[in-house]
């Protein structure tokens, strides 16, 4: 088997269901597997696994023993020769598996590939790459030195800013969103450790990787979209556990001392509150709809759900002849009509204009996306 796609689930089943079905796409042409695990979810996230996806693996576990475990289960449970740690809240495009396995074979020592992400409105995640937060790198992070000077290789370092956004390049750390790599590699460091709960797993994982003499990679040639706020949700255990995360991996790889600890404690802190804190700067109010799908059916139940003006178009093209530059308008896409490539690639397009946006995977009866990376995300079912 080629490849196996681990999705570890969390209460998140309008997320998970576009998801699966996206990957289901992409690995039409391969031989792969998608392996589902749930920590506990309460959502009906088990019921709708069981009901619409009788064929993928599922495995329900009875506690939420965290991130690295339950990876480390998919893992276990994996026959490929590639395996993708993908996150429930994310959508592939129909080649992004096909366009990692052709770059792996052209890549010197590749370890861990990460991809382009983007968030729901369509904007770049930084964190698609970046560098070991040793207490100088956190710092600048926290300091958002890294913004005022982008360019320099003393400041620039949290993010990898010296590889942009649309360049394959060589980075220490990425995203556990998206890791793709070979099983045997995964396994050879020990998978997830399981001593971390979550946050610090994949800096954890893309290290140690790195120190086998591998090489990591950021190859921004498929973009994925990670909702993000839905997964993650910045609850009152957030700040804690960021903080236990981020000691963790500094005991673990670093020798610390009275200043290190007394940097980083202020420092995660201060990181840690400004996450917890972070609000969406987008607005949910809607002036205007625009629907894009061929199917009549889908027309006619949008219509008579949504109680401010419906526009109907085939094509993403056509949304060009709609000019509302006043008005709020959200665009609702049917997967059924626009393959998930273009719609990721209409909404990066797209991301500093007037619109938002929504996608109807295969054969359900809602829309979902998200205005921000903050943002838990909204549903229109119909």
């Amino acid at each position: 088997m080629q490849l196996s796609v681990v999705i570890l689930n969390y209460n998140v089943k309008h997320f998970l269901e576009i998801c699966v079905k996206s990957v289901q796409k992409a690995i039409e042409n391969l031989n792969g597997e998608i392996i589902v695990v749930d920590n506990a979810s309460t959502d009906g996230s088990k019921e709708m696994m069981q009901t619409i996806f009788p064929d993928v693996t599922y495995l329900y576990q009875t506690e939420n023993a965290g991130f690295p475990k339950g990876n480390n289960i998919g893992v276990d449970h994996a026959k490929g020769e590639f395996i993708c740690i993908l996150n429930p809240d994310t959508i592939v495009a129909e080649d992004t598996f096909e366009v990692l396995l052709k770059e792996y074979q052209s890549l010197k020592d590749p370890g861990i590939l990460g991809c382009r992400l983007i968030d729901g409105s369509g904007k770049f995640l930084p964190e698609s790459k970046r560098g070991v937060p040793t207490p100088w790198v956190a710092f600048t992070k926290v300091a958002s030195l890294y913004k005022i000077f982008p360019k320099s290789k003393w400041f620039n370092k949290y993010y990898a800013q010296h590889i942009s956004e649309n360049e394959t390049g060589e980075t220490d750390i990425l995203v556990g969103a998206f890791m793709f790599m070979k099983r045997d590699i995964y396994l050879e460091v020990g998978g997830f450790d399981e001593g971390c709960f979550m946050y610090a797993d994949d800096i954890d994982l893309s290290y140690m990787v790195s120190k086998t003499g591998l090489q990591n990679y950021y190859v921004p040639k498929t973009t994925v979209i990670h909702f993000k706020g839905e997964s993650t949700l910045k609850d009152g255990k957030y700040m804690m556990r960021f903080k236990e995360a981020m000691q963790f991996f500094y005991q673990k790889h670093f020798k610390t001392s009275w200043w290190f600890n007394s940097i980083m404690n202020i420092g995660i802190a201060l990181f840690a509150f400004k996450k917890k804190s972070e609000k969406s700067n987008t607005t949910n109010f809607t002036d205007h709809y625009i629907l894009v799908t061929n199917n009549a059916a889908i027309y006619q139940s949008v219509v008579n759900k949504v109680d401010k003006p419906l526009d109907w178009v085939y094509f993403l093209d056509d949304i060009e002849t709609i000019n509302q530059p006043d008005k709020n308008i959200e665009v609702l896409i049917d997967s059924e009509s626009i393959s998930y490539k273009d719609y990721i690639r209409f909404i990066n397009q797209n991301q500093k204009t007037n619109k938002s946006f929504k996608i109807r995977a295969l054969n359900s009866d809602f829309f979902i996306g998200s205005n921000d990376k903050n943002d838990r995300g909204e549903i229109l079912s119909f």
